[in-house]
């Protein structure tokens, strides 16, 4: 990692450095959750409508749940996205949802690259950028997801694997303020291990480098996010970073009280930089 001073820097006021950037909390449900658990997944979405405007809560739940999930969201200020979506538009890709489809039931994000589409199913950075562009056409967020492996981490590769990823991943004609980037290692991953703040804040810093030297002055509009066994423990640390601008979350956002204590962080934290 290059050499940073992450604690002198967490002196700063945070305001000033995110500009106009929203604070996004992001729930990804994964392959969870049915009709008979609609109860908790209200109680999960109701604490937003608490929170500071900054501060913008995005629901991903499974496809099967988005029509529900979109009824129940009527009744808060969640927000509502696709976990994945078809690189195509309509036609003959039987299982595929385009972004369309998925818009169509109010899903206003997409979330594209996550590690495990990309070590599952071998999703590569061409794919992962077509897909984002669908969801671009389809007026959508793409919410692009990108990371090192363990391997390409212990090579001290970190920041040559996310500057190239970002590269060929992110669609370079969009608005930025439709594109938000979710740094998530893929060796943290459900695994319950958490890079230390210093390589959070260092990836996070080189990946608004990367993205001011490609967009300029619109990169200050492009949110990064950190996802990776994120927790209530270490929500607050996390957010309190100057290059974090957000959290995608995995497990943690299927618990209505993790996910509570979650919003109530961010919500502290805005409250403490406005104060």
């Amino acid at each position: 990692m290059a050499h940073i001073e992450p604690y002198r820097r967490l002196s700063l006021n945070k305001e000033i450095l995110m500009g106009s950037r929203r604070t996004l909390i992001a729930g990804n449900w994964k392959m969870n959750g049915s009709r008979h658990s609609l109860s908790v997944l209200a109680e999960i979405a109701r604490p937003t409508n608490d929170l500071p405007p900054h501060i913008e809560v995005v629901l991903f739940p499974p496809a099967t749940l988005l029509a529900q999930t979109a009824t129940l969201a009527k009744k808060t200020a969640s927000k509502l996205g696709g976990q994945d979506c078809s690189s195509n538009s309509a036609g003959a890709f039987t299982g595929e949802l385009s972004a369309a489809m998925l818009n169509d039931f109010r899903a206003t994000y997409g979330l594209l690259g996550h590690s495990e589409g990309r070590t599952r199913h071998g999703e590569s950075d061409d794919l992962v950028r077509q897909k984002s562009i669908q969801a671009l056409d389809a007026g959508m967020i793409a919410v692009i997801c990108i990371g090192e492996t363990r391997d390409e981490k212990e090579a001290g590769r970190t920041f040559d694997v996310l500057a190239d990823q970002l590269a060929h991943s992110v669609p370079k004609f969009s608005s930025a303020d439709r594109i938000v980037i979710a740094y998530e290692p893929m060796w943290a991953i459900g695994t319950g291990t958490t890079p230390s703040v210093e390589e959070i804040e260092g990836a996070h810093a080189h990946l608004r480098d990367c993205l001011t030297f490609e967009w300029g002055a619109n990169a200050g509009l492009i949110s990064i996010l950190y996802g990776g066994s994120v927790s209530p423990h270490n929500a607050m640390e996390i957010l309190g970073l100057p290059s974090v601008d957000g959290l995608l979350i995995g497990g943690a956002s299927l618990n209505p009280a993790k996910s509570a204590a979650i919003c109530s962080n961010a919500a502290a934290l805005h409250m403490g930089a406005g104060a």
